[in-house]
């Protein structure tokens, strides 16, 4: 029998809640599909800042490459506002990402059957459903790049750097074209190429790709119009391939058009079987501790480290049809609608067990 490790990353606000409800979830799964699973908890954020004074502890460091797979729940909140940038609950997130070496992030806008009427997008416009991958670069570009403050005219300036070398292009490119295979063979490149050269050299380094997968459709559209066009006709998209800065702003935008980004997963993945799962959604400290987040997108990124780290794609698919399932009937308080169900974040878990 197959046994994995898996590191926690619990972190803030609701972080706990919805990782609890999480690992509820894949402990069923794994009693139905034969394998076990067994869990090391570190910090991560604010709780790390709070209790070593870093949001990244070297000891986390090292169980997450001593893990199989990580599970991440949320981390920030207003009470660490006054750190310095260095020291924020979200540079412990991009120091994890740096260290693990996690430069691929895969975040799948998916509407779900029950749910396609929260969709801020008319039903004609969104059709039959909705499925689109974004995969986003993840260590490289402005997130990375030299930045400062300096005195310009006499008044206070700051610079970030946006930078790609063909190499971090190169392996992302590899990764969507690879996911483009298996769906539908079509990819769409975003980027900026008309005004920054980082985006030239993008382009270049994607269409050099592109020839060693000639059964692939490859399309290239600036970010500007490609948000206007996930807005306007999301249907003509399946793998969108961008930047880092680019795959924040439009993973974002694909959330909503799904419904809620409280059920959006993500994936962020190596060259190896090691991953970080973890909901797009943020740690909400106004709601938490009060049994009222939504756990799905947590489930359902448990779903996605079933599939794409441990081999295990019966369970993923299980999951996710558990999921559908519990929709129909059952709503936690940000997608309620008359007519359901509403029930808290320990109860939601609950339901998905009892459908899977």
């Amino acid at each position: 029998m197959a046994d994995y490790k898996i590191t926690l990353l619990k972190g803030d606000g609701i972080g706990p809640e919805i990782v609890n409800q999480a690992v509820k979830v894949l402990d069923c799964a794994a009693e139905k599909f034969g394998f076990g699973v067994t869990y090391d908890e570190a910090l991560l954020g604010g709780c790390a800042i709070d209790a070593t004074g870093v949001p990244l502890p070297d000891e986390t460091v090292a169980k997450c490459k001593a893990s199989d797979s990580v599970l991440l729940g949320a981390v920030g909140g207003p009470k660490w506002d006054s750190q310095p940038g260095n020291n924020r609950p979200e540079a412990g997130l991009l120091g994890i990402r740096g260290a693990l070496g996690l430069f691929a992030n895969l975040r799948p806008s998916v509407i779900f059957g029950p749910l396609k009427s929260a969709s801020p997008i008319k039903d004609e416009i969104i059709g039959g459903n909705l499925d689109v991958m974004i995969v986003r670069e993840l260590t490289g570009g402005i997130y990375f790049g030299e930045r400062g403050r300096k005195e310009v005219n006499g008044q206070p300036a700051a610079w970030d750097t946006e930078m790609y070398t063909v190499g971090e292009v190169e392996r992302i490119a590899k990764v969507a074209f690879d996911l483009a295979m298996k769906r539908n063979k079509k990819l769409t490149s975003v980027d900026k190429a008309n005004v920054l050269e980082s985006s030239r050299l993008w382009r270049e380094t994607v269409k050099r790709v592109a020839e060693d997968y000639p059964e692939v459709e490859l399309n290239h559209m600036y970010v500007d119009n490609c948000a206007m066009q996930l807005v306007r006709n999301p249907r003509q998209f399946d793998v969108i391939l961008t930047s880092n800065i680019f795959g924040d702003i439009l993973s974002d935008e694909a959330s909503m058009i799904a419904g809620s980004i409280g059920m959006l997963a993500s994936a962020s993945l190596s060259g190896s079987k090691l991953g970080l799962y973890e909901p797009i959604h943020g740690s909400a400290p106004d709601i938490a501790g009060q049994n009222i987040a939504n756990p799905l997108a947590t489930i359902l990124s448990v779903a996605m480290m079933l599939r794409y780290s441990l081999d295990q794609s019966e369970a993923a698919d299980a999951i996710e049809a558990a999921v559908a399932k519990v929709l129909e009937t059952y709503r936690t308080p940000d997608i309620y609608e008359e007519g359901f169900t509403k029930v808290g974040c320990d109860e939601m878990g609950d339901r998905v067990c009892e459908a899977l």
